[in-house]
């Protein structure tokens, strides 16, 4: 490592911890006021990533007026600052075996509980919407930990020191760099795994329908759910009002049964929990990570300027949930 990238290393390590030490001067209220007014600050001065945040709101949502989508990209800029600089400093802290039902309520959950409590094998799914941790983290607080995949920080001091913040109540938390036996472990002895899946996969991911346009997503679950014939279990916890307080809800649940019968379980099951996700982000969608570059990569025959594919087009009429219309916008190129 070169002297330059290790002081830049030690700058950014010696700053993040700065920002923790004055997040625990002050009460949790205080910090997420804070909070959200560098989100405000943040939307009205970065003009490019206030652009991209809009611009993805604005294509979801068609017809929101204009206000509405300023207003709705301001308060996703002052939810990601929350998570970042309150919530994941201060959830190993307040959210423990003793004290979660302060902070967390457990709405329509069941699907994940009977899963967990009966020992049986789960894919658990969820997007950057609410608090995308917090589920993983209340499983490992009543004592069913999960291994959930992250990509690592670029800083390694940065990465060591959130990695155990992140595993502080028995989560696991892996790279792709060797995960694959240890998922296939997991799984086969009825554990549970976790992903954020609402990435962008790149031009080679399957592109599925995430608000009405082809979004690219990784196959990894898909391929996992149909090898070890688990169930894909969609969830998050949603932020409640301005304060760190927390709903748990399941937003779908489906398994081998759901996808036996499809052409192409794999488009299936990576297009369902992609709806998931959408509806989970519907249920709040102030609560979404909205800068994210989720349509960036474009399907082969969108970068070729050439008509949709015909097997494509197959695919997505045999998604059970599909409309003309909704099939109409999604073959619409970005």
């Amino acid at each position: 490592m070169s002297t330059k990238k290790h002081l830049i290393y030690q700058s950014q390590y010696f700053a993040l911890r700065t920002v923790a030490a004055l997040v625990h001067c002050f009460s949790k209220d205080q910090n997420l006021h804070m909070a959200s007014a560098l989100g405000t600050l943040l939307h009205r001065m970065n003009k490019k990533r206030c652009e991209r945040t809009e611009g993805n709101i604005r294509r979801s949502y068609p017809d929101w007026p204009e206000h509405h989508v300023r207003e709705v990209a301001e308060k996703s800029l002052q939810h990601m600052l929350k998570v970042f600089l309150v919530d994941s400093m201060v959830t190993p802290r307040l959210v423990t075996p003793e004290t979660w039902p302060q902070y967390v309520q457990l709405g329509d959950i069941e699907p994940m509980l009977d899963r967990v409590v009966r020992g049986k094998p789960a894919i658990l799914v969820t997007g950057h919407c609410g608090n995308w941790e917090l589920a993983g983290h209340i499983l490992a607080v009543l004592g069913y930990p999960c291994v959930a995949l992250a990509r690592p920080i670029d800083n390694p001091l940065v990465n060591r020191y959130l990695l155990g913040i992140r595993e502080a109540r028995g989560m696991k938390i892996i790279t792709k760099w060797g995960a694959t036996p240890i998922l296939q472990e997991t799984l086969q002895s009825g554990g549970r795994v976790g992903f954020i899946a609402d990435q962008n996969a790149g031009d080679r991911g399957m592109f599925v329908p995430f608000f009405g346009r082809l979004a690219s997503s990784y196959k990894s679950i898909g391929l996992l759910a149909m090898r070890y014939k688990v169930q894909v279990i969609v969830a998050g916890a949603m932020r409640v009002g301005e304060q760190f307080q927390f709903r748990a809800h399941c937003f779908d649940s489906f398994g081998p049964d759901d996808w036996a019968d499809q052409p192409d379980p794999l488009f299936y099951i990576t297009a369902r929990f992609n709806r998931g996700i959408e509806t989970m982000i519907r249920s709040a969608p102030e609560q979404y990570l909205w800068v994210h570059r989720r349509w960036k990569s474009r399907p082969r025959h969108e970068r070729e300027g050439k008509e949709p594919p015909a097997r494509l087009i197959a695919k997505l009429e045999a998604l059970p949930w599909m409309t003309q219309e909704l099939l109409h916008e999604v073959l619409k190129p970005l």
